[in-house]
């Protein structure tokens, strides 16, 4: 499996967001992109520029599979 870099985790938190948007007066996330700003804020705060899938929990990894899917599914 690859490394996901930080632009593309940004870009996925992104789809994420556009596709379901915040919602609530606390605008809270959905699921999938609260999932992955985990990470993605961990990757700023140790200054990493990639991260491994195997570094996701269960549920920011199946957000970003499905990412990739709806991305690739979207782009044919």
């Amino acid at each position: 499996m690859s490394d996901i870099t930080i632009y593309e985790l940004e870009a996925a938190i992104n789809f994420w967001r556009s596709r379901s948007p915040s919602s609530g007066d606390e605008l809270v996330l959905c699921k999938e992109a609260s999932a992955l700003s985990k990470p993605y804020a961990l990757m700023i705060v140790q200054r990493q520029t990639t991260l491994s899938q195997e570094a996701l929990d269960e549920i920011a990894r199946a957000a970003w599979d499905s990412y990739v899917s709806l991305k690739n599914g979207l782009t044919k």
